[in-house]
């Protein structure tokens, strides 16, 4: 597994059952040094992550998002909508990993511009065989965006001074 040729892979999971993020990290970080994992329990945590609000100033720009659809405070369709209409955050690759199997939900997600959507499995066993696939895939096969590329902001001031 190259893990993304030996950087770090910073992964936003956006999740708000406790107990699928500690199972989540567990398996994500099995073997791995260079995952690092934050973790937003309601969609509106995840923006102010995203966008460096508040106590999250600091907060790693993340190479890759695993969000749920159902979510307090901010529903995951609405966060989704938010990144990939912002030119910002927008390159981002987002999984939908909910336990939705509506086909709207389906539909809605990819015409918004998921990359891929995942049902959770009510197996535990099948669960962590969800995510170590995840991992293989996109932190193994897949080859993600550099989290310091230039915003597409920057590139328009760069591009008026030359």
């Amino acid at each position: 597994m190259n893990m993304n040729e030996g950087c770090a892979i910073e992964i936003l999971l956006v999740e708000d059952n406790p107990a699928d993020v500690r199972l989540t990290e567990l398996v994500l970080n099995e073997g791995s040094n260079s995952i690092r994992l934050s973790i937003a329990m309601d969609g509106v945590e995840a923006m102010d992550f995203l966008r460096k609000k508040g106590r999250y100033a600091n907060a790693p720009r993340p190479n890759f998002i695993l969000l749920d659809l159902n979510l307090p405070k901010k529903d995951g369709r609405e966060v989704l909508a938010e990144i990939k209409s912002d030119p910002e955050l927008k390159q981002i690759p987002i999984a939908i990993l909910t336990a939705s199997e509506a086909e709207e939900d389906i539909l809605q997600s990819y015409r918004m511009h998921a990359n891929c959507y995942l049902i959770k499995p009510a197996e535990l066993g099948k669960f962590k065989e969800l995510v170590s696939s995840i991992k293989d895939f996109w932190f193994g096969t897949a080859k993600l965006p550099p989290n310091d590329v230039i915003s597409e902001r920057e590139s328009n001031q760069y591009l008026r001074l030359l």
